[in-house]
This record gives C-alpha cells, structure tokens and sequence, in this order.
C-alpha cells in the first residue's frame, strides 16, 4: 500500500501557499491530508497525531508554520518519519524568524527544511522520499526531471533566437 503524506499547517491562513504542495501531490497521484495543528494552541493533538503518523499510513510530514515556527520541531519530536518544513512568510521579518526556526533543530530531532513559502518543493521533497521505495512515483519523477531539461532546452534556443536576430 501506498504511503500517504501529511500536510500540518500552523493556521488556516497557510493554506494559500500549502495548496502548492496539495497540487504537487495530486500530480503524482500521492494521497494526503492536511490538518491543522498548533505546537503552541494544541500540542497535545500536534504530538498524538505524530505519534500515530505511521500506523496512520503516512510517509512522511509536511509542517508549514510561521513566525515562532515550532510545529515541524514539534512533530519530529514523535515520529520517526521525515518531516519536512515550509517556513511560512508574515509581516513581521518576511519569514526570516520562521526559517531560522525550522532549520535550527536539536541533534536527534532533524527537520529538512524548504524556502520561506516553498510548499511545492516540500512536495517534491516528500515524493522523492517516497520514491525510494516505489518504483512507480521514481518514474514519474525521472519524466518530470526530463521534461524540465527540455523546458530549458527550448528556452535557450528561443533564446539565441533572439540574439541571432537582435545582432
């Protein structure tokens, strides 16, 4: 059976930017969940479902949370499973306070961490830790590489293109 990957949001305010990472997910076919939870409002709830993550069918975390940015730390802090962080931009220091939050783990309590906002690449980043142990989502991954070299590929012909005719 497939795992599924868990998308915690610290506030449903998040969601703008973690339906980046929903998107991603569907296009691969990986089934998720998203929830809100709070290290600091509901940290008992943050912590059971952690604890329970794995037997739930999960794969892996997904945390997006802002400013004081416990909850990734928090749900590793339960699991064995991967949690990935997405710092979530605010108005206060644009996100910085929350990167430095996600990224600053204790030994023993790892959180990989995306860029402020980068809830597509937690996506990926999950998909790719899944990958290794499911041969369908690795293909899938290997054609989505090999189209992005052909994006870029096309580009850079349009571009000299161009040059050729501005010159």
């Amino acid at each position: 059976m497939a795992k599924k990957v868990a998308i915690i949001m610290g506030s449903d305010s998040d969601l703008p930017v973690v339906k980046d990472a929903a998107k991603e997910l569907k296009n691969f076919g990986v089934e998720f969940e998203i929830h809100v939870m709070s290290a600091h409002r509901t940290p008992e709830e943050a912590a059971e479902f952690s604890k329970n993550a794995a037997a739930n069918g999960f794969g892996v975390i997904i945390a997006a949370a802002g400013m004081a940015a416990h909850l990734a730390g928090v749900l590793a802090a339960y699991t064995i499973l991967p949690v990935i962080g997405i710092p979530m931009e605010s108005s206060r220091l644009d996100g910085m306070d929350a990167l430095l939050a996600t990224v600053q783990m204790p030994k023993g309590v790892p959180v990989a961490t995306v860029a402020i906002n980068g809830a597509a690449n937690a996506a990926l980043l999950a998909v790719q830790i899944l990958a290794l142990s499911d041969s369908d989502l690795a293909a899938k991954l290997t054609d989505m590489k090999i189209q992005m070299k052909k994006t870029i590929a096309e580009k850079d012909q349009k571009l000299q293109n161009t040059i050729k005719e501005l010159i």
